[in-house]
């Protein structure tokens, strides 16, 4: 039976761009802290001065995104490449981004633009980066600049992503650019993330004001692409579906990756512990400006994965991605219901995909069922959740090429286009044809 999703439905797939635009010195573009902190840190000791080639070969891409069907392409904006240095607006950089909007829009493709996907211009850190309350007035700048040249084409927005990641991540546990560690206890260790999180909410808070005000095409629709712990209920009892759900939002035990930490202030304007002892008022009413849909970037279920505190509710050999990630498709009916009954904002899937262990054939295509089984499960527990009343308004598959995934470097291909780095060959793989498929009937 015919599994059917909305005709408004946003079919897409995302990108980043320091994942895979490479020109890493090309038009002024100047150095993010990828460029310049990577190194040690950063598998096989790769970079992202080339990657795919994405800033030369947009159109090529994009021919390919039209194949595809994409209803919607996420992509980013590079800070550093925007804004090579304080007040100074890059106009080649800034091209790039017109130039490719308007690929897309001659294409059918809805634009999705993501305003901060973890580049930050390397001049930004060496004045503190997201520690220094300076950032706040730059971001809002930089966001303006954006906007004024996009926003004839451009609708949808996200301010960042996955602030879990770059700052819990970045800035205490040393797994992403700029690497740093913080050894302090506990209450110390919320504290300072506290203040770190402070910058990044009253930026998203501006970008949402800036948007608002600047925007050429009317009702522009603002969002963020967040991430955090899943939890999925061990049984359907009433305590079972409880403590999944206040396991999610726990934030004691899951620090920046608990969901509520940025989107309580960001939508009920309530602040959590730690961060009500320094923000007043005023600033949560500027943070919790209106939005349109609430971003989610979900992979796995947390209560089944590595940090499972819980063991039996994993087990030995049970399937997991090449980046070691449990598959568990039920984590895209429950993640969209916990989120909806607390925030009541329609849900956005920014992102969802799995690293294979895609190559190259005997027959020169590459073959990759696990990643058709793996969308076709997880889409299935989606339209669940939408059966079930949850507004859902598009899917969007990480990601369209494969591509530099950061402290992984380019083992982990999430593409549902093979790149060989070599030639930059792009090789649409079986799942570029079974997404078509899906796209072009609406549904599973």
């Amino acid at each position: 039976m015919m599994k059917q999703f909305p005709k408004d439905f946003l079919w897409g797939a995302a990108s980043a761009s320091f994942q895979v635009e490479g020109a890493r010195n090309e038009d002024g573009k100047t150095d993010s802290i990828w460029d310049a902190t990577g190194e040690g840190h950063i598998k096989r000791n790769m970079n992202g001065d080339v990657t795919c080639d994405h800033y030369h070969r947009y159109k090529e891409d994009v021919v390919l995104m039209k194949e595809l069907g994409l209803k919607s392409y996420r992509f980013s904006v590079s800070w550093p490449r925007v804004m090579p240095e304080r007040g100074k607006v890059n106009k080649k950089g800034l091209q790039f981004y017109i130039d490719l909007a308007e690929e897309l829009v001659q294409a059918g493709i809805e634009p999705l633009c993501t305003l901060y996907h973890w580049d930050l211009p390397m001049w930004l850190y060496n004045e503190g980066g997201w520690e220094n309350p300076q950032i706040v007035k730059e971001f809002t700048g930089y966001v303006k600049v954006v906007v004024d040249a996009l926003s004839d084409k451009v609708r949808y927005w996200m301010t960042f992503n996955e602030p879990a990641c770059f700052i819990g991540f970045g800035y205490f546990e040393g797994r992403q650019a700029p690497f740093k560690i913080n050894r302090m206890g506990k209450k110390q260790k919320f504290r300072d993330l506290a203040h770190v999180s402070k910058n990044v909410l009253l930026c998203h808070g501006y970008a949402v004001q800036t948007i608002r005000e600047c925007s050429k095409l009317q009702e522009p629709q603002i969002g963020f692409a967040l991430n955090a712990r899943n939890f999925v209920a061990y049984n359907e009892t009433k305590e079972g579906i409880e403590k999944a759900r206040s396991s999610m939002f726990d934030i004691e035990e899951g620090f920046s990756m608990a969901v509520n930490w940025w989107a309580d202030p960001m939508i009920l304007g309530k602040a959590p512990q730690y961060l009500a002892e320094i923000l007043n008022g005023e600033e949560l009413r500027l943070i919790s400006q209106p939005l349109d849909y609430f971003g989610y970037n979900v992979y796995f279920a947390n209560n089944y994965n590595a940090d499972a505190k819980e063991k039996d509710l994993g087990w030995a050999g049970m399937p997991r991605t090449q980046m070691g990630w449990a598959i568990t498709p039920e984590v895209l009916y429950w993640s969209p219901k916990f989120l909806y009954e607390r925030y009541h904002l329609p849900i956005l899937i920014t992102e969802n995909g799995m690293a294979n262990l895609d190559f190259v054939m005997r027959d020169g295509k590459v073959h990759d069922p696990q990643r058709i089984d793996y969308m076709y499960t997880y889409l299935s527990e989606l339209h669940h959740a939408m059966e079930e009343g949850i507004p859902v308004i598009g899917y969007t598959a990480w990601s369209i090429m494969d591509n530099f995934e950061w402290a992984e470097g380019f083992d982990p291909r999430f593409g549902l286009i093979y790149v060989d780095y070599r030639t930059q060959e792009r090789i649409p793989k079986d799942s570029f044809y079974w997404y078509q498929s899906v796209i072009k009937k609406g549904g599973i």
